[in-house]
């Protein structure tokens, strides 16, 4: 079975990703995000997009979008999933990290198991202010109305909070949820 790759956009916690889905005994490797696309798609059966400080820096990651594997964004991630599929991304109001009380309205494959209302830990520095055409709304709180979307028919997930960290409520289950998603 091909490992899960989490891309590393020089965040500080995508060692901790790295770490949850080894600890769930899920076969993973971190990469850089410079690596080749086709390295990517021969290699890899499923794609976490980490955290980072800038998009500028998010190497080559749009085009791992394109690949047809299954893509999980997380907070930059998000990002760059927006950007690349025409919607927009502006400073948040609420701005650095902390906790955040986020709605689930849509319980699909990445966010299957939650209960309506979950307590996670984020970063508003940036957000989606404008979802892209196709892309579903699954999440969202008092502070920020776009905190997870979804393409479903392309397996591309984006949430804006970061379900590696203690701090989020049974983080665990997204990446468990993404784990299924890329078929074993």
């Amino acid at each position: 079975m091909l490992p899960i790759c989490v891309v590393n956009n020089h965040g500080q916690f995508n060692h901790l990703i790295h770490r949850a889905l080894r600890d769930l005994d899920i076969e993973v490797a971190l990469v850089s995000n410079t690596t080749p696309p086709q390295e990517i798609a021969a290699k890899y059966r499923g794609i976490i997009l980490g955290g980072g400080p800038d998009i500028g820096r998010a190497g080559v990651c749009a085009e791992y979008l394109d690949l047809g594997i299954p893509v999980l964004g997380i907070c930059l991630g998000l990002h760059i999933i927006a950007k690349k599929f025409g919607g927009e991304v502006r400073p948040g109001k609420s701005g650095g990290y902390g906790s955040v009380d986020v709605n689930i309205r849509e319980h699909d494959d990445i966010l299957k198991g939650y209960p309506e209302k979950i307590s996670v830990w984020a970063s508003h520095a940036d957000e989606v202010c404008n979802v892209p055409e196709g892309f579903s709304v699954l999440a969202s709180s008092d502070i920020c109305d776009v905190e997870a979307i979804a393409l479903p028919d392309k397996k591309i997930y984006g949430l804006q909070w970061h379900p590696e960290v203690s701090h989020t409520q049974d983080g665990s289950q997204v990446y468990l949820n993404f784990d299924a998603i890329c078929g074993k």
